[in-house]
């Protein structure tokens, strides 16, 4: 009987004590991915069970949960394996749009290009990572005046 009276006061007093100790341990995060465009194009939905990465504004988007929507022979899978910006901005699926260029875009459709990233994959799918040609060079060396809060529409908020 006092053996059972002695597991009921340590239970209790476990339970207790376990609401007052917190854990410290922070959760590994994976480090920042570069992609190159090559690298980009690996994954364009073409490989079953392989990752459907799709860019804008320079931020890699894991869209494999929509595979209904971008995987191979889906409606928008022309838009992955690649920086599609131009191409989100301007709600189209033209070849000639599917370019990270956003050069001669009107207010409404830079409007759009913000709203669909904030609105839509920034809250449904993962970042995996950023297209090299955001923050190197042409010649693929670090760019150290590059600065995100510079750059043409683009917003920081949890990106970097």
């Amino acid at each position: 009987m006092a053996t059972e009276k002695l597991c009921v006061v340590l239970v209790v007093l476990c339970t207790t004590l376990a609401d007052d100790i917190k854990v410290t341990h922070k959760p590994e995060t994976k480090p920042v991915r570069l992609f190159t465009e090559e690298e980009l194009k690996r994954y364009d939905g073409s490989e079953e069970g392989e990752p459907i990465y799709m860019a804008i504004k320079g931020v890699v988007f894991d869209v494999t949960k929509g595979k209904e929507f971008y995987g191979k022979g889906a409606p928008y899978n022309a838009l992955v394996g690649k920086d599609s910006t131009r191409a989100v901005a301007k709600m189209s699926l033209d070849p000639s749009d599917l370019t990270s260029n956003t050069t001669g875009l009107t207010k409404d459709e830079l409007k759009s290009l913000d709203s669909v990233f904030e609105g839509t994959y920034k809250t449904k799918y993962p970042i995996v990572g950023y297209t090299a040609s955001r923050i190197l060079k042409e010649d693929g060396s670090p760019d150290k005046d590059f600065k995100p809060e510079d750059q043409p529409h683009f917003q920081i908020k949890d990106e970097f």
